[in-house]
């Protein structure tokens, strides 16, 4: 039966995951977000944290799935967008800021 609820929770998870990817509101499509390059470059150069220090900061478990990264400005403002997916099999977007 366990099995079967980490199919759904799995399934859930990534319908969460593109939704951040993607975004639905007009809110989401405005934001300008980084690609893979760019993230590591500011990472690099000291402008954002780290994906780890940044989750350490948060809290976040270190036992979390990460379903999706992404790192855009919102409001003038560095933020990762991060879906989890947790130890109890529940999925979460968290935005945690990348400065």
């Amino acid at each position: 039966m366990k099995p079967n609820l980490n199919i759904f929770a799995v399934a859930a998870a990534l319908v969460m995951a593109l939704f951040v990817t993607f975004g639905t509101t007009e809110g989401a499509v405005a934001q300008s977000c980084l690609d893979k390059r760019q993230i590591q470059e500011a990472v690099s150069s000291g402008q954002i944290k780290s994906l780890d220090a940044v989750l350490a900061s948060g809290g976040v478990d270190a036992s979390a799935d990460i379903l999706n990264v992404q790192v855009c400005d919102e409001g003038g403002r560095m933020v990762y967008v991060i879906a989890v997916l947790t130890s109890d099999g529940q999925a979460k977007n968290l935005v945690l800021s990348a400065q």
